[in-house]
């Protein structure tokens, strides 16, 4: 395969894998056929039909890698769509994003040292649990990989999403702003999927969460992360 054309093959087929894998998980809600599972399975028996590498891969979807900077400035956006469920909550918000980090980065450490994972596979672990365009920019900046992060990222959201259900249940979370923020620290992106089959409320303020957890890490993770180095 050429390097011209895999500049189109690559991002069509991940574009196409995940349309395809969304429209499946639409007609049945299962967790295991979540797009973040089931089109990067998708992708790795295609690459493997190629015989192309990871590396092939990277080359000719860096266009799509290029996006996540300007996708995390648009997350913004609806942040001040949202300036009015900040106001009359910052508190709550703010005590919650800021103790759902310190253990998310602290229980990502504790593994890390469980399973005795080299410098750069445990920085690569602790900024998990915030969507992926952030964990991949505070991993880059604390010596992870990037690339790594974001098959942890996923991991967890599949992983927080699937568990959502099994929490509500055991947990008493009366408001949807509870509800919600158990998405949206936990799971990140696919627990905002998960939390807006819940509710549309629920699904708003996991949003949020998530966003307000990702800034909060970009903003204040590298340091967090380096003393828990």
């Amino acid at each position: 395969m050429s390097a011209e054309f895999a500049l189109f093959f690559w991002p069509a087929a991940t574009i196409a894998a995940y349309l395809a894998c969304r429209a499946a998980y639409r007609r049945r809600a299962a967790w295991y056929l979540s797009p973040l599972l089931t089109a990067p399975v998708l992708l790795i028996a295609l690459a493997v039909g190629l015989h192309a590498s990871y590396g092939d891969y990277l080359a000719g979807s860096h266009v799509l890698m290029a996006m996540v900077g300007p996708l995390t400035v648009a997350f913004a956006l609806p942040i001040y769509d949202q300036r009015a469920v900040i106001r009359r909550n910052w508190l709550a918000l703010s005590v919650g994003v800021g103790v759902g980090s310190l253990i998310a980065i602290g229980s990502g450490y504790g593994l890390a040292r469980l399973l005795d994972f080299a410098p750069e596979l445990r920085q690569s672990l602790l900024p998990r649990s915030v969507t992926m365009p952030f964990a991949m920019n505070v991993s880059g900046h604390v010596g992870g990989i990037p690339e790594l992060t974001a098959v942890f990222v996923m991991i967890t959201g599949i992983a927080g999403a699937a568990m959502g259900d099994v929490l509500l249940k055991l947990l008493p979370l009366r408001s949807a702003m509870a509800r919600g923020a158990l998405f949206g620290m936990g799971a990140h992106g696919a627990g905002v999927a998960k939390a807006r089959e819940v509710g549309a409320e629920e699904g708003s303020v996991a949003g949020l969460v998530m966003i307000m957890a990702g800034l909060a890490n970009v903003a204040l993770g590298p340091l967090i992360i380096h003393l828990f180095a």
